[in-house]
């Protein structure tokens, strides 16, 4: 979709890396959080996440922007797959707005301008050469258009616990390519089901593609403020001056998604249906999107010997033996230091067990 004559964009890739996943409690601590969990297969999420955009986007060009504690851990963990320059390191948390700009002026520090793919760390995808032709024919658009292309996701069942990307008008490409008419939170289960009654819906993906100097453009018009006080900055990347520089003016950025700052503001927005066998893997009781279940439909990766055991996800990092007799959807996690037992269907509130042991200064367990 390059002009005649026109130069080829760059395109490279960013990672943001900086969650926890406290939904996968106790596996996933602060410091060893989910996107370093090998919940698929013998490679850890986020190498899974490098990998898979291999060879359309090299490990050289794949960055990551993540916090200063799982900032060693994940360059050990990719070690060799990317440069130990790639890791941008926020000094502090200010939600995605703060991180995505800073990685931005690193990346336009670097490459002048680049199409940017902006991945996460922790998501599965099991047609990987279906999602790399997707990721092309966004990257080739958003090389000639000053926009942003979100990767929507073609929903299978009616979740609730994704948000929904409403498709208008379609777009002049050589694929299929939509207007963002409207982005939707999580939905109620009845508007679920409108949605994908409808035909009209994705699933939000959280994935999307741009130009370096469009999204740029983008923060000075919609977050003028945070561009501003982040100017100084931009010198001094790449110098000694700039880790206590950034520790000076990041603190007191506001705290906002790129989702609210960005997306909700932005009008050019356009979506790139994606049918690739993706899953988000938000918690343990989603692990039947991308594991098979045994003839009890249980999903296990532990030493396990069960009698009228059903519907189970049991996981341990230890050598213990959880043996179980006459349960059914139940969630089992065996670590060094901790037990979780809980219903399969309150997996998604593992989150209130964490703000206990933070309550209860049980901070060695987080």
């Amino acid at each position: 979709m390059v002009a005649k004559g026109e130069q080829a964009v760059k395109t490279i890739g960013l990672i943001l890396a900086g969650g926890v996943g406290s939904r996968f409690w106790p596996l996933s601590r602060k410091n060893y959080p989910k996107q370093v969990l090998k919940l698929v297969g013998d490679r850890e999420m986020i190498n899974l996440t490098i990998d898979r955009c291999d060879p359309f986007i090299t490990g050289t060009d794949m960055h990551i922007i993540t916090n200063r504690e799982q900032a060693a851990l994940l360059a050990e963990i990719t070690g060799g797959r990317i440069p130990s320059g790639n890791i941008f390191i926020e000094p502090c948390g200010r939600n995605t707005a703060p991180c995505m700009l800073y990685s931005l002026m690193k990346l336009a520090k670097k490459y002048g301008d680049a199409v940017v793919c902006v991945l996460s760390a922790d998501q599965a995808i099991k047609d990987e050469h279906e999602f790399r032709k997707v990721l092309k024919n966004g990257a080739e658009y958003a090389a000639c258009h000053d926009s942003i292309v979100a990767i929507g996701i073609v929903p299978t069942f009616p979740s609730t616990g994704y948000g929904y990307i409403k498709k208008g008008q379609r777009q002049e490409a050589p694929f299929d390519l939509y207007r963002v008419e409207q982005f939707v939170e999580k939905p109620c289960q009845a508007k679920a089901e409108e949605y994908i009654g409808s035909g009209g819906y994705l699933w939000n993906s959280g994935m999307f593609i741009f130009r370096l100097s469009a999204a740029l453009g983008m923060f000075l018009r919609h977050m003028p403020d945070m561009y501003s006080s982040m100017q100084p900055l931009a010198e001094k990347l790449g110098t000694s001056e700039e880790e206590p520089l950034l520790g000076e003016i990041y603190p007191c950025l506001e705290r906002i998604s790129f989702d609210y700052g960005i997306m909700e503001k932005e009008r050019n927005i356009s979506v790139i249906p994606g049918d690739f066998g993706w899953s988000d893997i938000g918690a343990w009781n989603t692990l039947d999107d991308i594991m098979p279940a045994d003839e009890q439909q249980n999903i296990i990766r532990a030493d396990h010997l069960g009698i009228d055991t059903t519907g189970c996800v049991i996981f341990s990092d230890d050598n213990r033996l959880i043996a179980t007799l006459g349960i059914t959807d139940l969630v089992i996690v065996s670590t060094g230091d901790s037990l979780l037992i809980c219903p399969r269907d309150r997996a998604q509130e593992i989150r209130k067990l964490t703000d206990l042991l933070e309550k209860h200064n049980r901070r060695d367990l987080l």
